[in-house]
């Protein structure tokens, strides 16, 4: 049986606009505005990251999901809540090799090595039967599981974009995946 996985990202807020690591900031009514004019697809299952910021944006989807915690965001470590601009300047080399070296992990952090291998996990051990999922997931997780489900090198996880509110599917199961990715949401029908 194919398994289809819907991987849609979370609305922008503060956090990502600020190109910030991890602040876990909750999203304005304004980031969420968006959210609320959009419908998603039908599934079987549906789940979400454990950040306010997924979870902020599953709510205003109308959905209710329950957390999944392998679909959490790259664990920046002592990073957290520093500007990315901040941290190139004072540690450039750092932001090099996290940039380039798979195996790299910031202090106290996850490289993103470690990421491929837990959404990878977690999509492979998808039962047979599981359906359509539906999951709100931080943008390095929908990179994360794009790497693994077509076998790509782990380098090409930063030349992967994943759109606020759009919606990248896998189908197939373990070892052998289809990808469709980047559809927008479409809008929700009025009664």
């Amino acid at each position: 049986m194919t398994v289809r996985v819907m991987l849609v990202a979370p609305a922008l807020g503060a956090e990502g606009r600020g190109a910030r690591f991890g602040d876990d900031l909750p999203l304005t009514d304004a980031d969420l505005a968006p959210a609320r004019t959009l419908a998603v697809p039908r599934a079987d299952r549906v789940l979400s990251a454990p950040s306010p910021r997924c979870r902020q944006s599953a709510g205003a989807l109308d959905l209710m999901p329950a957390d999944e915690p392998c679909l959490a965001d790259l664990d920046p470590g002592a990073w957290r809540g520093r500007p990315l601009a901040e941290l190139a300047a004072a540690e450039p080399e750092s932001i090099a090799a996290w940039l380039s070296d798979p195996g790299f992990a910031p202090p106290g952090g996850e490289s993103v090595g470690a990421l491929l291998a837990r959404v990878g996990g977690w999509l492979d051990a998808l039962p047979a039967d599981t359906g359509r999922v539906l999951a709100v997931a931080e943008p390095a997780v929908v990179r994360a599981a794009v790497v693994h489900a077509l076998a790509l090198p782990p380098a090409a996880f930063w030349r992967l974009d994943v759109a606020p509110l759009t919606v990248t599917s896998l189908s197939g199961r373990a070892a052998r995946w289809n990808l469709r990715c980047g559809a927008p949401l479409m809008p929700r029908q009025l009664p």
